[in-house]
């Protein structure tokens, strides 16, 4: 079986690129998981990848690390899948996903993603408000072209629908304007599996504090 390595649910948007497009293909994985911003994490994620970063995807002696490395892997596993079968549709898919790859500085470093949090009041510069104005514009773009195909950015699910799933829940935690799309990203009950992980992290660090101020 494959093993995926990933950060936190609350804080890790790269892991849960990998992760939900795997759930979505139906490839069976397990998981392990590693607490960012601790002592312990360079040193466990090194054992895994050379990079030191998650997430990490291991077949065998394989290890593929970065999200659109990932990506690429899965597509292969389930016979090209991943992306849609259309070569201009699967061109533009590639394109916004590699936009958001390398793009969004701004949105990403001002809204951090806190998966299940909510009501977080964080001004953005002008340059954040640019990239939330171009994510929706490629989300109202996608949902144009593809809406009689199906409910996702390209009718079926993607990879496309994986790289930006993060990018909701930052709208969602941060208060940004939720159109149709991104409340349909929302009810997807295997993103709420990733979304009940992330709320039981912050339960038990509310707990491991509140322990640790009881025994001072």
């Amino acid at each position: 079986m494959l093993t995926l390595v990933i950060g936190n649910k609350q804080l890790s948007s790269w892991s849960l690129r990998a992760w939900i497009l795997l759930r979505h293909l139906g490839i069976q994985f397990r998981e392990v998981a590693l607490s960012l911003d601790t002592p312990q994490f360079l040193p466990q994620v090194r054992q895994y990848s050379p990079a030191g970063r998650v997430p990490v995807l291991i077949d065998g002696e394989v290890h593929v690390w970065d999200s659109l490395a990932i990506i690429e892997y899965a597509n292969e596993l389930s016979g090209g899948r991943a992306w849609p079968t259309d070569r201009a549709q699967r061109a533009h898919a590639r394109a916004i996903a590699a936009e958001m790859h390398s793009g969004f500085v701004a949105l990403r470093t001002h809204w951090p993603m806190q998966a299940a949090s909510r009501n977080l009041s964080v001004m953005l510069p002008p340059a954040g408000d640019a990239d939330v104005s171009r994510v929706d514009a490629i989300w109202e773009e996608c949902r144009e072209r593809h809406a009689s195909q199906g409910p996702w950015l390209f009718g079926e699910y993607s990879a496309a629908d994986a790289m930006y799933a993060p990018v909701v829940l930052r709208f969602n935690s941060y208060g940004a304007r939720l159109g149709e799309y991104a409340r349909h990203v929302l009810a997807d009950p295997i993103l709420n599996e990733w979304l009940e992980g992330a709320a039981t992290e912050i339960a038990q660090e509310i707990s491991h504090r509140d322990h640790r101020v009881h025994r001072e």
